[in-house]
């Protein structure tokens, strides 16, 4: 019996491959997105930055894979552009080589650009099933996507609605649905915009590709309109309960000799003195100095020369003294990385241990523990929500990371903190866009808890913020600096967010699954507008 083998199509191949103007469109958004975000804050382009991502997976819906591979290029290409920070460390810290740290942040870009690949996928499902009308579920489902982020890979760092830290009117319904609703609001804008171009009679005559980077910049000054709205005066606080002393030291990250660690530690107490010394002894209120996550290893409960170092600060000035510690965990050879509170009798009070630990940063994940060393430790996770005494007020802590997790400060106003502290070092990332990108983490936990967030850096930004998200005497960056603030009680209010926590991105994602059952059980719909010039040029032929 003869066989005949048939050669494979030629197009089989590159049906499956997106065309290279919808790649073009893809790249082009995600750029738009980097621009968005600090350093650069453009961040009216994040209201249309997905407008060309989407306009590319509607051009090219007959491909679900093609659209998969649109949304993985634009994941991939604002993840490298936005967090290539990630490099500094490995590189001027680890002596790895350039070509090796830009190659590993390639890696976990192309990882974490799968959130977007899979809302470009279930986007091209949704159009191939709906027509244009699907391009109103686009919110719900990079909700979704960006919900899962999170869960999927414990942060959400630089999620859309991050872009708008620094524009109030467009935060604050982050009080209600926290920082998801924020991105909501952003790709509805850009979701809206092509759905209203796709109705109208200049989109169903025939238009090209390029008059996607033409919308972008005709819609801009829409968006400008929509978000530079005058904002509310800055927060005055009447009242005083308590005063902060907040100490920023620009310890370098450099291997230091034990007498220059000691003429460091030495100088934050000489800061932090100079500042308890201009207030009248009469008119002072009860003072707390902060100083920030540390470089300089303190080991508080190890360590009996800091255990009076620290003493005789707090007793010498009549002020608690809150910093960053690693202390031992009971029963283990781990250790915590904590905040301790010595009060001014110059005796520990309270301390509070890190429980969002860095990945493979602080603590290596339970299946690869032991296998893989941790960047900086391998810390003890805590597991209490302790609240530290600030005068006769209550705040709760934040290190480093943490101020990247809603439910933690929603925990902490819950529990009745009347205001929120973060303790941080970004040194090991250098002078970065990462410095303004962490301190937009801190303004959203503000907003969604209506509590101001104290910031307390070692390099940088060191600030108050009030529970409406503004940002009050910065310190500059890489400076020895230090501000005096003042706190006061609450008036123990939970806002929606505090209440129900992440009940909006829970909904988006019922929402988007939903819409997809209901995809696979409809039949297909006659061909809607969207129509790829690819498809569109193989009928003339």
């Amino acid at each position: 019996m003869n066989v005949i083998i048939l050669p494979m199509s030629r197009n089989f191949l590159t049906r499956r491959l997106p065309t290279w103007p919808n790649v073009a469109l893809s790249v082009f958004g995600a750029v738009l997105l980097v621009l968005a975000f600090p350093d650069l804050e453009v961040w009216p382009l994040a209201w249309v930055a997905l407008l060309p991502l989407m306009w590319a997976v509607a051009r090219q819906k007959n491909c679900v894979a093609a659209c998969v591979l649109l949304g993985w290029i634009f994941g991939t290409t604002f993840f490298f552009g936005s967090c290539w920070w990630l490099t500094y460390a490995p590189i001027h810290y680890a002596s790895f080589p350039a070509w090796l740290a830009y190659g590993l942040m390639l890696i976990v870009a192309l990882s974490v650009g799968l959130f977007p690949a899979l809302f470009a996928g279930v986007l091209a499902l949704l159009i191939r099933r709906f027509g244009s009308r699907a391009l109103a579920a686009a919110p719900f489902v990079w909700v979704a996507t960006e919900f899962l982020r999170y869960w999927a890979t414990g942060n959400n760092w630089n999620a859309i609605g991050y872009s708008q830290a620094f524009v109030r009117p467009v935060t604050s319904p982050a009080s209600m649905g926290g920082i998801y609703l924020v991105s909501f609001e952003i790709v509805f804008f850009s979701s809206f915009l092509l759905l209203a171009v796709e109705r109208s009679s200049i989109f169903r005559s025939g238009i090209k590709p390029r008059m996607a980077f033409a919308l972008c910049a005709v819609s801009l000054p829409s968006v400008l309109s929509f978000v530079s709205m005058p904002g509310g005066h800055p927060t005055t606080y009447n009242n005083a309960d308590a005063r902060v002393v907040a100490v920023q030291p620009n310890v370098p990250m450099s291997s230091l000799s034990y007498i220059e660690l000691e003429r460091l530690r030495q100088r934050q107490a000489d800061l932090a003195e100079a500042e308890i010394a201009r207030e009248p002894v009469e008119s002072r209120l009860p003072t707390t100095v902060i100083l920030p996550e540390s470089p300089m290893n303190y080991m508080y409960t190890d360590d009996r020369e800091f255990q009076q170092f620290i003493g005789d600060l707090a007793r010498r000035n009549n002020a608690s003294v809150l910093f960053n510690s690693a202390e031992p965990e009971k029963g283990t050879t781990k250790y915590f990385n904590s905040a301790v509170m010595v009060g001014p009798d110059g005796r520990e009070v309270a301390e509070y241990d890190k429980i969002f630990l860095l990945p493979f940063g602080e603590a290596v994940p339970p299946p690869l523990e032991g296998i893989l060393p941790g960047f900086v430790g391998n810390f003890a996770y805590g597991r209490k929500y302790d609240l530290l005494p600030v005068g006769d007020t209550r705040a709760g802590v934040m290190i480093c990371f943490e101020s990247h997790f809603g439910q933690l400060s929603r925990r902490y106003a819950a529990d009745g903190a009347d205001f929120l502290i973060e303790m941080t070092n970004d040194g090991y990332l250098g002078p970065t866009p990462v410095l303004r990108q962490h301190l937009a983490n801190a303004v959203f936990r503000a907003i969604e808890t209506d509590r101001p967030v104290i910031r307390v850096t070692n390099v940088g930004v060191t600030a108050f913020i009030t529970e409406t998200g503004s940002i009050i005497d910065a310190a500059p960056v890489y400076q020895e600096a230090t501000r005096v603030w003042s706190v006061s009680k609450s008036n123990g209010s939970k806002t929606f967010y505090v209440k129900y926590g992440d009940w909006f991105a829970w909904m988006c994602t019922i929402m988007t699954i939903g819409l997809l059952i209901l995809s696979f059980q409809r039949k297909r719909p006659r061909s809607s507008a969207f129509v790829t010039t690819d498809v569109a040029e193989a009928r003339t032929k």
